[in-house]
């Protein structure tokens, strides 16, 4: 995700070593303004992240598919996919046979997130006794007005219980778009799509980040009790409620809480899609339990713990985070997180597919374009149609 207001870096590559994967190393931080607010003295832009090869030893082995290609969405695996990321067909309709509802939630009507912001133009800064822990003093009770956008496909029968995904970061014309189309096609069940909008801000300190990197299923808590019951009373729809009817999906720290929701509720979700992960240690305040925050999936949780009923999608791309912030604690490489994960994903036996997309940045729109109605058809691959 593109974090404002933190310390970014110049980067040298170097080759990763075999498993478990460590972080590129780094040269000494450059101080940038926020992008978002007239922050002085104005400084040259974050440079670019370094340029990811997907086979650099230590990755996971993949398959790379002829430029234009995507993996078929009845094989697991792991895959190589670009450079070229061509829309899949249908995926920039304008027009819709079902139909889009939207509404706001002010914050002042969140039992569980009433609110908090970081004062703009501020960021954290390392723990000097714990290089993994940021210390952030500029975050405040603040309130905020989320969107939420929610697709009926035309096909769905009043008062039948109907799968659903949930999405964070809404609303997600795509996700709609793809929808429409597959459902018509017969490819993925009649469902009905939910897509959230973040409580605003970025990272440590703020909602979005307390949202998002939290360890904890505080999120789908929120999602379970304080919207899908409004969505199921204002649009006359009903949820199912078997779990392996239900999806998330995200990008960045948005595909974080996607994955949490199904990992924290496994009652609640079986089904996970992610672009850009952030698998790495952005939780804010620090955890105890999980100290290195989403880092801890790869590290210890599910190396550790038994296999969950966990579907998962996932991807990255080359050119994906590469440590953009105050913290050098070896946890902040985008690319390296989602290796880790396709590697214990395999060992501990998960139904997923991994998607390396070459000349991809982080949350990359064409290869969403290009991907997303396949990674949905996979998605819901053994749920009837």
């Amino acid at each position: 995700m593109t974090l404002r207001c933190t310390l970014v870096i110049a980067a040298v590559l170097l080759q990763a070593q075999a498993p478990p994967l460590t972080p590129l190393r780094l040269l000494p931080p450059t101080e940038v303004p926020q992008t978002a607010a007239p922050c002085a003295p104005q400084t040259p832009p974050r440079p670019a992240p370094p340029t990811r090869d997907p086979r650099m030893p230590g990755y996971v082995d993949a398959k790379e598919l002829p430029d234009g290609a995507v993996p078929p969405p009845d094989v697991n695996g792991n895959f190589i996919i670009g450079p070229t990321h061509p829309p899949a067909s249908g995926i920039t309709a304008t027009e819709l046979q079902g139909t889009v509802y939207n509404f706001t939630i002010e914050s002042k009507d969140s039992r569980i997130y009433p609110g908090i912001a970081r004062e703009p133009c501020t960021s954290g800064t390392p723990d000097p006794s714990d290089p993994a822990k940021l210390i952030v003093t500029t975050s405040h009770p603040a309130p905020y007005t989320r969107k939420v956008a929610v697709y009926v496909p035309k096909q769905y029968v009043p008062g039948s219980a109907a799968p659903f995904i949930v999405g964070a970061d809404g609303p997600d014309v795509l996700l709609f778009a793809a929808l429409d189309s597959l459902i018509a096609a017969k490819r993925v069940p009649t469902m009905i799509a939910i897509s959230i909008g973040n409580g605003s801000g970025d990272a440590q300190g703020s909602q979005r980040g307390l949202e998002y990197d939290t360890m904890s299923g505080r999120y789908a808590e929120f999602v379970q009790t304080e919207i899908l019951p409004l969505v199921e009373k204002r649009y006359d729809v009903t949820l199912t409620k078997d779990p392996d009817g239900r999806a998330t999906m995200g990008t960045s720290s948005g595909c974080a809480a996607a994955f949490s929701m199904a990992w924290y509720h496994p009652e609640w979700y079986h089904r996970v899609l992610c672009y850009s992960g952030t698998f790495i240690n952005q939780q804010w305040p620090s955890n105890p339990d999980t100290p290195h925050g989403a880092w801890e999936y790869h590290e210890h949780l599910i190396p550790n713990s038994p296999a969950k009923p966990i579907r998962m999608w996932m991807e990255v791309g080359d050119k994906d985070l590469f440590n953009p912030n105050a913290m050098r604690d070896g946890m902040h490489d985008w690319v390296v997180a989602s290796e880790n994960m396709a590697r214990v994903l395999a060992a501990k036996g998960y139904q997923y597919q991994f998607v390396f997309a070459r000349n991809a940045v982080h949350g990359d729109r064409p290869t969403k374009q290009q991907t997303l109605p396949e990674a949905l058809e996979w998605l819901w691959q053994g749920h009837p149609r």
